[in-house]
């Protein structure tokens, strides 16, 4: 019998990852599901499937299995459209608040939270973990939120829970069908109206999962850790997407003055439409951030590794063509 890990969000694109990585480390896995979330590729492994919510307090402590050591919460909303702040809060706070009270019911030693680069909030240049976090008074929810909800979860802490908090950048690789992904689409179907003019830190999905398990037993309580370190142009990441695809490649972004415009237009028209809009004014102000991330603490205390950008973005492709998906 391996040691028990409780999941949420095992069906999004990280969770899957997690949830492998787990299993090739021994752990019994339980994952939370929404009822109405596609299983389909969860459903490939050895793993123990529990239906609930983190919104949903009962469901989530029934769901968890007495004896469950480490919680992985990667579940989480990272909604850009103001008309879904509402729900996004509920998700991204009060969902950590019970995941935080369902550890301590279930007398779990350690809680591993999945937050993001966002929870900095509005900050260009150079950022590691000692860099202040501006994401509590941030105008773009999901920054505001991701900062809150670690609040939340450290709160556990003076009660006798242990609290990692793991903040990824940029996620590539496979089984990402609803971030990059969409990119690749809009470059096969020539419907990629521009390249936004931003600079971020990418990482490997499967490096992330590795720090994930590996911050269950090295990583520090109450300590973050930033997963990126490949810091790139959105136009580097696009001209290697198109070189795969055999597409023209752009030669330069949209300005960064344009962006706001764009944003406002894209959510504009496609509201219009009674559709749920690609582009935002919160979607056009994070693409035009500029900022690269240092991933050394990570690397140092959780083993994890930097992927070059190219290997990345040729590791997501391959998997959607794989699927069937491009």
């Amino acid at each position: 019998m391996g040691r028990k890990a409780f999941l949420t969000g095992g069906s999004g694109f990280v969770g899957i990852n997690v949830a492998q990585a787990l299993l090739a480390a021994g752990w019994e896995v339980t994952a939370l599901h929404r009822a109405t979330s596609d299983t389909t590729y969860l459903r490939r492994f050895q793993i123990e499937l529990a239906p609930g919510s983190t919104t949903e307090m009962a469901s989530l402590i029934n769901a968890m299995p007495e004896g469950t050591e480490v919680v992985f919460h990667v579940a989480g909303s990272t909604n850009l459209w103001r008309a879904r702040n509402e729900d996004q809060t509920r998700d991204n706070v009060d969902g950590t608040r019970n995941v935080v009270e369902a550890c301590l019911d279930r007398k779990v030693r350690r809680l591993i939270v999945t937050s993001s680069v966002a929870s900095w909030g509005p900050i260009d240049g150079l950022i590691d973990e000692r860099t202040p976090q501006k994401g509590g008074s941030s105008w773009i929810n999901y920054q505001k939120t991701k900062y809150e909800a670690e609040q939340v979860a450290k709160k556990g802490m003076s009660r006798g829970l242990e609290v990692v908090i793991m903040n990824p950048c940029s996620i590539m690789g496979p089984y990402d069908v609803g971030t990059w992904s969409r990119m690749f689409t809009l470059i096969k179907n020539g419907k990629l109206p521009g390249v936004p003019p931003g600079t971020r830190s990418f990482a490997h999905v499967w490096e992330v999962a590795l720090a994930h398990v590996s911050a269950a037993e090295h990583g520090r309580s109450g300590e973050h850790y930033l997963l990126g370190g490949t810091n790139a142009s959105m136009l580097e990441m696009v001209q290697i997407m198109c070189k795969l695809m055999g597409k023209k490649e752009p030669k330069s972004a949209l300005s960064e003055k344009l962006m706001p415009i764009v944003g406002v237009l894209g959510q504009f028209f496609a509201e219009l439409r009674h559709r749920v809009p690609d582009m935002t004014p919160e979607a056009a102000a994070l693409t035009s951030t500029r900022y690269t991330c240092l991933a050394e603490k990570a690397q140092k205390e959780l083993g994890f590794k930097v992927v070059g950008l190219d290997n990345m973005v040729k590791d997501s492709y391959d998997w959607l063509v794989a699927e069937g998906r491009l």
